[in-house]
């Protein structure tokens, strides 16, 4: 039997499965998410689906791909249970940044073994580049089938690119995290009944720049792509990171300022804004699949097309004012 089977259809059953189990178990007493100053619903909803994500994703990962990529599963789940004991206990936050920025460290140095001529400084930025999009994936995981859409998107482009590419293993690897992100989604799809948590954004925030990294340093992709595929959320967290800093704000609490957040406050409900980002996200996807293929200059029109556009929505968005409390819909509205 194919492969792809494997990798396309058992993920996304795993997951839903899992996410089922859980949502009946004990464990929803002690993963049930909080409303606080960060959130956009209004009642404690079970964090489960990272969990449910990882389960049905990584031992088929595992599975399907060599020893090449076995050192990134490990990385990714060392993350994800650092991150349940998070969603559990909710651990400082010294001790969550010195896991991430291990795990991209080591990631980096893997990566870039094979290289020869790169530079402490380089390694460094590096580094820090995908400890950020390990937290900027978490960020951004705020609204219902927000992070689910983007995991869904995202890693189903790269999966294309890579079987296009002939790295088949790669694209395995990604179509099983595709897959499994979507049968998470049957249950976090506004009005969300289970949301990813800490568990679930962590580990898909560092293997969205970890693969992005894998497919660089084996000539599947250029820097740009990756960044391109997953740019609604590097666009909208890294802007609203800066922001806050440049306002001398304390960027690290929790707060409500991202602009997907701020769209359902000035009256979207979560649906619209899911529906919505999902278009963004194909868009985007669809355009770095055309721009990977297309000449140097067409390339580069198609990279400032985007940015242009972002700039816009910012413009759109800073214009808008809240006008009343999150629209919560149905009886588990939520946090993605």
């Amino acid at each position: 039997m194919s492969p792809w089977i494997f990798a396309l259809l058992l993920p996304l059953a795993l997951a839903a499965t899992f996410c089922a189990l859980l949502l009946r178990s004990p464990w929803t007493r002690w993963l049930s998410d909080l409303p606080n100053e960060r959130s956009l619903h209004s009642r404690p909803t079970p964090r489960v689906g990272g969990i449910a994500i990882m389960l049905a994703a990584l031992p088929l990962a595992l599975v399907l791909t060599g020893p090449a990529l076995h050192w990134l599963w490990a990385l990714a789940l060392g993350l994800s249970l650092i991150s349940v004991a998070d969603d559990m206990r909710s651990l400082p936050i010294a001790v969550r940044l010195a896991a991430h920025f291990t795990a991209a460290a080591v990631a980096v140095v893997v990566l870039a073994s094979d290289a020869s001529g790169i530079s402490f400084p380089v390694l460094a930025i590096s580094t820090l580049a995908l400890a950020w999009m390990t937290n900027l994936y978490n960020f951004m995981d705020g609204s219902d089938g927000l992070a689910g859409g983007m995991a869904v998107i995202g890693f189903g482009t790269l999966a294309i690119a890579a079987g296009q590419a002939g790295s088949a293993q790669l694209a395995l690897a990604c179509a099983s995290l595709a897959s499994a992100a979507l049968g998470f989604l049957v249950f976090n799809f506004p009005p969300a009944r289970a949301f990813m948590g800490d568990a679930g954004s962590i580990p898909l925030g560092f293997l969205a720049g970890a693969l992005g990294g894998y497919g660089l340093a084996a000539n599947v992709w250029p820097a740009w792509f990756p960044l391109l595929v997953f740019s609604p959320f590097v666009f909208d967290a890294s802007v609203t990171i800066a922001r806050r800093i440049l306002r001398r704000e304390r960027f690290w609490i929790a707060h409500r300022s991202h602009y997907y957040q701020r769209l359902v406050l000035s009256g979207w409900s979560q649906r619209r804004l899911a529906t919505s980002a999902y278009l963004v996200m194909l868009a985007a996807g669809a355009s770095a699949l055309v721009a990977r293929s297309a000449e140097g200059a067409n390339q580069y029109a198609i990279l400032v097309v985007w940015v242009l556009l972002y700039l816009a929505a910012i413009v759109a968005v800073e214009r808008k004012r809240p006008t009343r409390a999150p629209r919560h819909e149905g009886a588990h509205p939520g946090q993605g």
